[in-house]
């Protein structure tokens, strides 16, 4: 059946959904890679490396896909380098075992529909979700008891496990064993005294007090509902936003010293659309973005304050602060100048990093351009995070969603949005495109060091040679020039969001 509605009910596929056009290139899925030694080609690793790992998580499809498939539709692999030692590291790719995969393994094919991309055409859509129905009733799989498990969007330590993260489903936990492999440990609910089946895939850590902020998102009200995972790893009880007026696609939240900041975005999910043949995750046009901060630990939303942000869609923050007491909250953020292409293709979507300024007790906002760039997955020293930070490290959007090169952005200049604020900037060779970037202090701990004194590392492919690799970035260089390259034995595919584990993090795990 799956192969007739592939065949002959699915109309003529637009390209963000055709998978010859979303798997072609180094979107092209990877099997997965035992521990296997590399070579340090160029350079020599940090000292603050040493003993620790970098995760980086993305979309990497078990089975070709027979009919649409969207970017976001692969399952979850880790692709991990551990630093056991100076001259020779550990690379391993690992697929985390969700109820998903481990499904689908058995099947041989994947069954589990997909909200980007399963619903085209009014006849397809209706057989497709007959056919679930289906295999629910006949127990071929249950998402309602174990989500839909993809876990390819994010890595997080949380009470001090390691998170594969993904907005359809719970984390799951994994481990680093201490031959650099990879295992998946299993689906994990936080202690949770209340039932709960999804979670976003952007958790806050507060570096104060180890706390997680953290929400969901329903297509019922509560439309959204913030909690709080305590150091130790446990949920704590649920804030549940009622006056979020639909489901907003609300893929990150910021955290400052006293409040927590929500974005109500223009990406929805309206499942009344798959009566009318069309994705139930779509743009709405029509609506009105709000930006809403609530105090970090309200017992519900009496306190919380909605302020309207006409064109302004914050997908990934890159930081926030507070400033004049608290009166004020500072963000930093990529925005889509044309949200319309968000959910197709980042490049025409052309996200620009601004500076947004919120005046709490006035309910207004500002808006500052940073750079006439388009950029996006902008990170910080983590040291920072929820303090006012001034360097900012994104990647530079090329078609199509690939990062072609890096920029340093300095928050304290003046004349930033005509450039003056990019300090540093480096593209990669042609035919070269990288994953998101990490920051690694150069000395972790000390309170005296720069905040830019450090090293940015990240995966990058070469598209000309096949080859992939690891690479370390002076931060304070004006080129941003590369301190150490490691050639990894498997080609890294294009893909999300990676996180650095210091040695003594990952000892813990």
């Amino acid at each position: 059946m799956d192969d007739f509605v592939c065949t002959f009910l699915d109309p003529p596929l637009r390209p963000s959904i055709d998978p010859k056009h979303v798997l072609s290139g180094n979107f092209a899925p990877v099997d997965e890679l035992p521990p296997t030694a590399c070579a340090v080609v160029e350079g020599s690793l940090p000292p603050c490396l040493l003993g620790g790992a970098y995760i980086r998580n993305g979309p990497n499809p078990r089975f070709a896909p027979c009919g649409p498939h969207h970017l976001f539709d692969g399952d979850g692999m880790l692709h991990v380098i551990t630093f056991t030692s100076p001259d020779e590291p550990t690379f391993c790719s690992r697929y985390v075992k969700t109820y998903k995969y481990t499904v689908e393994q058995k099947t041989g094919h994947p069954i589990f529909p997909s909200v980007f991309s399963s619903f085209n055409g009014l006849a397809a859509s209706i057989l497709r979700g007959l056919l679930t129905v289906a295999r629910v009733v006949t127990r071929q799989f249950d998402p309602v008891a174990n989500g839909f498990g993809l876990a390819s969007i994010n890595v997080a330590l949380i009470g001090g496990h390691l998170f594969a993260l993904g907005e359809s489903d719970l984390p799951y936990a994994m481990k680093v064993t201490p031959n650099g492999d990879v295992i998946t440990l299993g689906r994990h609910d936080f202690f949770s005294d209340e039932p709960f089946s999804i979670m976003t895939a952007h958790p806050k850590m507060d570096p104060q007090t180890g706390e997680a902020f953290s929400f969901r998102y329903h297509v019922i009200p509560p439309f959204l509902t913030l909690f709080i995972i305590d150091p130790n790893g446990k949920k704590q009880r649920d804030v549940p936003i009622f006056s979020m007026r639909s489901t907003s696609l609300t893929h990150d939240l910021a955290v400052t010293r006293n409040y927590v900041v929500i974005p109500d975005i223009q990406l929805v999910m309206d499942f009344m659309e798959i009566a009318k043949g069309r994705p139930p995750a779509r743009v709405d046009l029509d609506k009105v973005p709000r930006i809403g901060v609530i105090p970090k630990y309200a017992e519900d939303e009496s306190e919380l304050v909605w302020i309207e942000a006409h064109g302004l869609n914050v997908i990934h923050f890159s930081n926030a602060w507070e400033e004049d007491g608290g009166e004020t909250i500072v963000m930093v953020a990529p925005n889509p100048t044309f949200v319309e292409h968000a959910l197709d293709r980042l490049d025409l979507a052309r996200p620009i990093i601004e500076k947004i300024v919120i005046n709490v007790k006035a309910k207004t906002l500002v808006r500052h351009p940073l750079s006439n760039q388009v950029l996006d997955m902008g990170i910080i020293n983590p040291t920072y995070a929820g303090k006012k930070n001034r360097y900012v490290y994104a990647g530079i959007v090329a078609q199509p969603m690939m990062l072609v090169g890096v920029v340093k952005i300095d928050l304290s200049a003046e004349d930033s949005v005509s450039g003056g604020g990019t300090v540093a900037s480096r593209l990669y060779r042609p035919g070269c495109s990288g994953s998101e970037l990490s920051f690694v202090p150069r000395e972790p701990g000390n309170p005296a060091a720069e905040e830019d004194d450090g090293y940015l590392v990240t995966y990058v492919h070469d598209e000309n040679t096949q080859e992939s690799h690891f690479i370390v970035m002076d931060a304070k260089s004006p080129t941003l020039e590369t301190v150490a390259a490691v050639k990894l034995p498997g080609r890294v595919p294009t893909g999300f969001h990676g996180l650095f584990i210091k040695e003594s993090d990952l000892n813990k795990l």
